[in-house]
């Protein structure tokens, strides 16, 4: 007999907490940076995650989730392709040859990061007829040989040439701080996104309005919001721990 993965009464409670606790912390930092609390987007990030546990995240409120691997997406929309008003975006690294499967699938997508991933991304979309895909610039803001991401040097280039892709609309930038002990080690990294984001509206790329900045997480999201960030990507607060590897 199947083990019963419905939530206990208990699992509800935690989970509840975990999400008022959540809830209350992002209004905080968004007051403190003289926004409310509708002014920030949360991707629930649910990697790894079972498609009973984004169900359950989903009755408690939250809509928009985030996957990191194409096929893990994939299964999931189609688990759980009853429920309403869910929206998906891909927040891992892409591979050219994984676009003809997440176009279509996805509103967002924070990880383009090379000009070859813009091509293809183009292709797919005139193939699909998709007047625009929305895509976040990931930028390596702190230089580590460790993550992907444009270097902040070659993001002016970048975005000058997204016109070379009429089907792609950069509408923000997106990164990925160092992990540090204390968040507000990574605030200067943060900063340093909102003044790039500046320094690139200021080029006036009609396909680049860059709108909005991706930053920020479980650990260090508080810190983000009150940089700027307008998207955060929330896995821990919102699912709690995942198991370890």
């Amino acid at each position: 007999m199947l083990a019963d993965s419905s939530p206990t009464a208990t699992d509800r409670n935690a989970d509840d907490i975990r999400w008022q606790s959540l809830r209350d912390r992002i209004l905080h930092a968004a007051m403190r940076s003289g926004r409310s609390f509708d002014d920030i987007t949360v991707v629930a990030v649910s990697k790894t995650v079972s498609a009973d546990r984004v169900r359950q995240a989903y009755a408690g409120g939250w809509t928009l989730f985030g996957e990191n691997r194409v096929a893990e997406l994939v299964s999931k929309q189609t688990e759980l392709g009853d429920l309403q008003g869910v929206s998906w975006h891909l927040i891992g690294q892409l591979q050219t040859n994984k676009v003809k499967d997440v176009l279509g699938r996805v509103s967002h997508i924070h990880s383009l990061d090379r000009v070859s991933l813009a091509s293809a991304i183009q292709k797919r979309a005139q193939a699909l007829r998709l007047a625009r895909v929305a895509c976040f610039a990931e930028v390596n803001i702190a230089g580590e040989a460790s993550k992907a991401g444009i270097p902040p040097e070659q993001l002016e280039s970048f975005v000058r040439n997204i016109k070379d892709y009429p089907n792609i609309e950069l509408v923000g930038l997106m990164t990925i701080a160092p992990i540090v002990a204390d968040p507000e080690e990574a605030r200067p990294f943060f900063a340093a996104m909102a003044k790039l984001r500046e320094n690139m509206q200021s080029l006036g790329v009609d396909q680049a309005p860059l709108k909005y900045l991706s930053m920020g997480m479980t650990a260090d999201f508080e810190v983000a919001i009150e940089e700027g960030a307008d998207y955060i990507r929330i896995g821990t607060a919102i699912f709690g721990s995942r198991p370890q590897p």
